[in-house]
């Protein structure tokens, strides 16, 4: 069994759209990055990577690779699930914390265990999604970022 940690943080701004796990999220404000700065698909991307002994997203995916301007954040950890494959290895389970003061995730952390599960390649069982607000402290909890932490436990493919 290997474990990796990921984390990722975006600042909030106007003018773009708000992906969170794979989900567009109905919200004035978007997270501002090179590809769709998706910091939940991006903290689980550096948990595998970093399971897998391959570094991490900046590593593997960087800035200025023009692959990566724009990206879906799925497709980038699609490419870290096959690069882990790879390595021989499989995922077995993942749980991810999105701290956000605002919007509320409400249902819609369904729909991104879901869309994990599915990228992983793991039952939906398998995939926890927890939203967390920063009570008011911070750049989180006063509304300009939003963060989120994975673990992945992966296991050598049989």
């Amino acid at each position: 069994m290997r474990v990796g940690m990921g984390f990722d943080i975006h600042r909030l701004v106007e003018g773009r759209k708000l992906v969170l796990g794979g989900v567009d999220v109905p919200f004035e404000k978007g997270l501002e990055g090179v590809s769709d700065a998706d910091v939940v698909m991006h903290a689980v991307c550096d948990a595998v990577l970093g399971a897998a002994g391959l570094g991490d997203i900046g590593e593997q995916f960087p800035e200025d690779d023009p692959r990566n301007r724009d990206a879906r954040s799925s497709d980038i950890l699609a490419r870290a699930v096959g690069m882990a494959r790879e390595k021989g290895l499989k995922a077995v389970s993942a749980d991810v914390i999105v701290y956000a003061e605002r919007p509320k995730l409400g249902e819609l952390k369904e729909k991104m265990g879901g869309n994990l599960a599915r990228l992983l390649s793991i039952p939906t069982g398998n995939v926890g999604v927890k939203g967390k607000t920063y009570e008011g402290l911070g750049p989180i909890g006063e509304g300009l970022a939003i963060a989120a932490h994975a673990v992945v436990v992966m296991e050598e493919a049989g």
